[in-house]
């Protein structure tokens, strides 16, 4: 049993040993005396909202985060990247881990072979010798972490390394590609970001009509920069990834429509994107906004306005801005389109 295969009996293994424990969180790092292959949420509040919470030895300090009902996480621009689905990162120490695999061994659901070549390895004369106990205090067990919300991805099976001691200061073997690193925290804290959906304000107010340019902005105040913090305690590493706005871009819902600019994106001009409409400019052409040329009829068209946010980190080690892929999130609004009405004399 190799690989990927071993890697899934283990999972399902331990996925019998927990449910069998009562009132046992199926997430743990280093310090809690328990663990396990896959990750999940828990959280500290201070009475005004959750400012951190851990995923198994990464904590995520989100105290700066957009937050709200409306706020939801930024879709990257680089159609192929997405943050790492599944790291290396420590979890046991030797009496943790000692704790952790006997019973998976008495279980034996993982089969005599692969029980017999962990008991050498861990308990036996094998590479930890009584799990390594002679080092406690100089080190922790290292193994993998599937990151929240990413558990079904086929990436979460990709740390298929056995666990591994590391001494304290030092780094993990080279071969392993996914130990975590401040970059990796950074694109980690990335996934956690949480911008305010975008409603952008059209004037006229309410239904506009056929031909008259509407006028579209936004207070970048509301858009403000935010930003996510990961950190591994235990390594004494960190990285904090930013987002802030930086364009605005416009679908009108038809093809029967020009916007402004030609592009439909509008970009961030100070503390605005946009140009609030004011009285006296209805013969100006707006530098951001739309004109319908066709009625929507009994109906409505569904404008989407989409953000684009500039993403970037640093971290320890890092001190000067890194970038990563820029993040986009919108939402629809209606727009009711009118035929301009004439009296005829």
């Amino acid at each position: 049993m190799k690989g990927k295969g071993r890697a899934l009996a283990l999972s399902a293994a331990v996925a019998v040993w927990v449910s069998a424990l009562p009132g046992t969180a199926v997430a743990y790092g280093p310090g809690d005396g328990q663990g396990s292959g896959t990750t999940g949420p828990s959280g500290n509040s201070d009475g005004k909202g959750t400012l951190s919470a851990t995923a198994g030895a990464v904590v995520f300090d989100r105290s700066k985060n957009g937050s709200g009902k409306s706020a939801g996480p930024v879709t990257s621009s680089a159609s192929n990247w997405t943050p790492p689905a599944c790291y290396y990162a420590p979890k046991y120490t030797p009496e943790q881990l000692e704790k952790y695999l006997k019973p998976i061994w008495e279980a034996g659901s993982t089969g005599y072979e692969w029980d017999a070549e962990q008991r050498k390895k861990f308990e036996g004369g094998g590479e930890y010798k009584d799990f390594n106990k002679a080092k406690t205090g100089k080190g922790y067990f290292w193994d993998s972490y599937v990151t929240e919300g990413r558990e079904g991805d086929p990436g979460a099976l990709d740390c298929t390394k056995d666990i591994f001691w590391v001494d304290t200061g030092d780094a993990p073997p080279p071969e392993i590609e996914n130990a975590i690193t401040p970059e990796m925290l950074a694109q980690l804290a990335y996934a956690e970001i949480r911008v305010p959906s975008t409603k952008v304000e059209l004037a006229p107010d309410g239904p506009t009509k056929v031909n008259l340019p509407t006028w579209a902005w936004l207070d970048a105040a509301e858009f403000k920069p935010v930003s996510v913090t990961a950190s591994v305690p235990l390594l004494q590493i960190e990285a904090t990834t930013t987002a802030e706005p930086i364009s605005l871009k416009i679908e009108p819902g038809t093809a029967d429509a020009t916007t402004y600019p030609a592009s439909g994106v509008c970009e961030l001009n100070g503390d605005r994107i946009g140009e609030a409409y004011a009285k006296g400019k209805s013969d100006e052409t707006p530098p951001c906004g739309v004109k319908y040329l066709r009625s929507s009829g009994d109906d409505s068209y569904q404008l989407q306005a989409t953000i684009t946010w500039k993403i970037s980190w640093t971290g320890t080690g890092v001190n000067a801005e890194q970038p990563l892929p820029d993040g986009e999130f919108g939402g629809d609004q209606a727009v009711i389109v009118q035929e301009i009405q004439s009296i005829n004399r």
